[in-house]
């Protein structure tokens, strides 16, 4: 403390001495304990400016539900690297939606472009596996692909799946045309040669409702080897067929059994040049209609039968000796007032460029037009016929074929809608027949027949009666003398068995002449030998006994 002065004051009056006034000396230094205040508020305008230096900007993202999210702890990361952090979370006003406001970083600016796209990336099976497992610990996070659009926004739309082709991937996308989507998701695999080269990257409802449009994406540098000539087909399932050369089991891969798959070859394996980005191609249901050559322009038919339908489904192949050209597309009944009888329409869908020859060295096909074609064919004979593809099922199917004897008919196949001839088929023939023969069964007296019968067992009866007495009667008086017959027969048999021996007699007697005759015979070719040599001994003698 500084030292007290005293202030000159008056000079008192000599009565009373006044007392002297102390002023206090004023201090301008400040007290240290407001230091701390002072750095407190400094380190805070630094800490704040330097977090508004590091702020980046803020963007809102739209998603369908707020699962996994959490205000202040779920970060926005891109290629695992975090770049900013929710801040909140609110409904949009129509509740049908969650608003998530997100604090970017600084240095995550370049995500405000427009095309920028935002995912909630949690546990998922999908058709091309399990994916996000690390969030079971880490908790759910928000992903992120960065846009390259020069326009920014700060409002965005959220997917609800994660996308296929992220920035920095390379290859092409091709789209497809099919009637339906059949077992394909967005990550659906796509095969070549059995390998995976590619995935759905998304598919939509076409605008009129009749077909489903995909996109797939052929990664580098497989998309090479898609061309022009290239045909895609549904690979999900098994292919099983069963025909005169066995069983056959085909597949693509393990995985497409259960989630399905899409395939793609070119026939001969020459793909042709290679496709451009966004090429339209058709997506087949299987791989043989893939191959298949192409069928030209098809025509709707209009075949009427006067049998029963059962057994006969849309879709049964149109099959002319062997070779399928369509298919049944829709079965009916009409009452036909004229003749007074149910008819039943069966609609079907053919190709006839199918039944045209396929020849390099011969242009007579190029003359003749697909109509012209057929309506040759309905004039040699060409009918249509119901007949059974399968006893086991019922199932039937509609066989075209040439009958030469079949009536002619009028047929015009310049109409929109053709109305092909049919005929009945054998088994109705048959039916008929024994339809007929039943008829003819009805008609056989069987009361008659039966008292016929009858009486003629009770005659068969009677002769029986009679027969047996015979046999008594035979067996009483002619079976002593059978055995008296017989006793004889065995002792006459036993003489000449006796006379027979090798040691009786007539044997021995019988040796002895044979022995004899054997001596005589052999005399007598010594005597003949003798004259064939001297011929003049008949006349003269031996020359021995000329001698003496």
């Amino acid at each position: 403390m500084s030292e007290e002065k005293p202030v000159a004051t008056p000079e008192p009056s000599p009565d009373r001495l006044p007392e002297p006034v102390v002023e206090r000396r004023r201090n301008w230094l400040p007290s240290l304990i407001w230091l701390i205040p002072i750095v407190a508020a400094l380190v805070g305008v630094f800490l704040i400016a330097r977090i508004l230096r590091e702020q980046g900007p803020e963007i809102e993202i739209t998603f369908l539900t707020a699962e996994g999210l959490e205000a202040g702890k779920t970060a926005v990361k891109y290629k695992e690297v975090e770049i900013g952090t929710v801040q909140s979370i609110r409904l949009t006003r129509d509740r049908l939606a969650v608003r998530v406001r997100v604090q970017l970083r600084k240095d995550a600016e370049g995500f405000t472009a427009a095309d920028t796209r935002f995912w909630v990336v949690r546990p998922r099976l999908g058709s091309s596996g399990i994916s996000g497992l690390g969030t079971l610990l880490s908790g759910a996070y928000i992903g992120a692909d960065a846009g390259e659009s020069e326009e920014t926004s700060s409002e965005f739309k959220g997917l609800e799946q994660p996308p296929i082709i992220v920035k920095g991937t390379t290859g092409r996308q091709f789209v497809l045309h099919a009637k339906d989507a059949g077992s394909v998701d967005i990550g659906t695999p796509v095969y070549f040669r059995r390998i995976e080269v590619g995935q759905v990257a998304s598919y939509t409802l076409d605008e009129d409702g009749r077909g489903v449009t995909i996109r797939v994406f052929v990664n580098t540098p497989y998309d090479r080897f898609v061309g022009v000539n290239t045909r895609f087909w549904h690979a999900s399932g098994v292919d099983v067929q069963l025909n005169a050369s066995g069983l056959s089991l085909r597949t693509q891969a393990l995985a497409t059994v259960l989630l399905g798959g899409i395939a793609f070859r070119a026939p001969e394996d020459d793909p042709g040049p290679v496709a451009v980005e966004n090429t339209e191609f058709v997506l087949a249901s299987d791989e043989n209609t893939a191959m298949r050559q192409p069928d030209g322009p098809a025509r709707n038919v209009l075949m009427y039968f006067n049998q029963s339908l059962r057994g006969l489904v849309p879709g049964a192949p149109i099959d002319f000796r062997g070779i399928v050209i369509g298919e049944v597309k829709s079965i009916g009944v009409e009452f036909d007032r004229e003749k007074r009888q149910f008819r039943m329409p069966v609609y079907a869908e053919i190709y006839p460029d199918r039944l045209r020859r396929h020849s390099k060295d011969d242009d007579q096909d190029d003359k003749w037009g697909p109509d012209q074609r057929v309506q040759f064919l309905v004039n040699r004979g060409l009918r249509a016929q119901l007949r059974v593809g399968n006893l086991l099922t019922g199932q039937i199917y509609v066989a075209l074929d040439f009958f030469p004897k079949a009536a002619k008919v009028d047929f015009d196949a310049t109409h929109s809608t053709m109305e092909l001839p049919t005929i009945p088929n054998s088994l109705d023939d048959i039916q008929a027949q024994v339809q007929e023969i039943v008829t003819k069964l009805n008609k056989v007296p069987y009361e008659e027949i039966g008292n016929d019968a009858r009486k003629a067992l009770a005659s068969l009866n009677r002769t029986l009666v009679e027969v047996e007495g015979l046999g008594r009667t035979l067996n009483k008086d002619v079976s002593p003398e059978l055995l008296a017959a017989m006793k004889d027969v065995r002792r006459t048999l036993d003489t000449a068995q006796r006379t027979l021996r090798e040691d009786s007699p007539l044997q021995q007697d019988m040796r002895q002449t044979l022995q004899e005759l054997t001596r005589a015979a052999s005399s007598l070719r010594v005597l003949t030998d003798y004259l064939e040599q001297h011929p003049e001994s008949l006349l003269r003698g031996k020359p021995e006994d000329l001698k003496k």
